[in-house]
């Protein structure tokens, strides 16, 4: 069996495994939970051999586990790269019967599928959607989840103090408002249902089971396909809406994953919607422009509102 690593950081010891860690959220959670020392399982569709539906050949699963287990280097992190399509049960059944072979627990389980974005038609109408796309979107950002729960849950409850996170765009209170359009709403809604409800189906195991939202992420694709900038120039992005200037990289959610993970007392957040832009308050943390944006609240208090962008109060 293959031990994971004893060294000294705060996840030593923990075993962690990242569903969709291919790029954006999924990639910097496996970074961040590798930096404090866990041994992170970081799968997804794309390899250097093949690319998945989405079509970007830019970011790997293997580049995922390479910078994942860099940051590893002074805790002991390691990140391991395994292909898995996550709406293919058997494929899934294999990976976690791969880490259990290998590993002999499963600590810390992010949710963090979806890949719809080309999908969803943001102007539709259900009866204008194209149904087999928006089908494709539940599969994608519902089934996947599912599937991923349902085999890695007996492995993740084994022992007390388990975490699964499901990951989602918007809280729960930000969602009761209609994410058009009506696939989207559903893709993005169900993930805080499955939390609560299998806050409760885990709660006997001492499994914590959570949802988590990042704020406006400056994703890959956020960045060079949307707004065309990159990382180092993105606030020239804000001429093309003002109110990115509240946009957090991807490393914000992933110091939220590892606080949630590092917390000996989790347990409290147990069924609940959680944000990066809350947790940074709880715990410390900041982005890495050492600023702690609150996006969601700036969202409701001031670009639903119609205010004016400003972000002053807001990171």
């Amino acid at each position: 069996m293959q031990k994971p690593n004893s060294s000294h950081g705060p996840l030593a010891g923990k075993v962690a495994l990242v569903a969709g860690a291919t790029r954006g959220a999924g990639r910097a959670m496996a970074v961040e939970l590798c930096r404090a020392g866990a041994t992170v399982y970081a799968t997804g569709r794309t390899t250097r051999e093949k690319a998945s539906e989405v079509g970007r050949t830019s970011e790997t699963i293997e580049g995922t586990a390479e910078l994942a287990t860099e940051a590893g280097g002074e805790s002991g992190g390691t990140g391991i790269a395994v292909a898995v399509d996550h709406l293919d049960p058997e494929q899934v059944r294999e990976l976690i019967a791969r880490i259990d072979r290998e590993q002999g627990a499963l600590d810390i389980l992010v949710n963090d599928l979806w890949g719809g974005d080309h999908l969803v038609g943001f102007d539709k109408k259900l009866w204008e959607h194209d149904l087999a796309d928006g089908l494709r979107v539940l599969r994608l950002g519902i089934d996947s989840h599912l599937i991923t729960s349902t085999y890695a849950l007996p492995l993740l409850n084994r022992r007390p103090g388990g975490l699964l996170i499901e990951i989602t765009d918007g809280t729960e209170e930000s969602n009761r408002n209609y994410r058009e359009p009506v696939y989207y709403d559903l893709a993005k809604a169900a993930p805080l249902r499955m939390a609560r409800a299998l806050a409760e189906d885990a709660k006997e195991y001492g499994t914590t089971v959570v949802c988590l939202t990042p704020g406006w992420l400056r994703s890959e694709a956020m960045l060079d396909t949307h707004f065309k900038v990159t990382e180092e120039n993105w606030r020239d992005g804000c001429a093309t809406d003002p109110h990115f200037a509240i946009s957090e990289t991807p490393v914000f959610i992933g110091r939220a994953v590892a606080a949630l993970a590092a917390d000996p007392e989790v347990a409290r957040w147990n069924g609940q919607s959680l944000s990066s832009g809350g947790l940074a308050k709880v715990y410390g943390f900041t982005d890495v422009d050492g600023s702690a944006p609150d996006a969601w609240r700036y969202i409701a208090e001031v670009q639903f509102a119609g205010k004016p962008a400003d972000v002053t109060g807001y990171r």
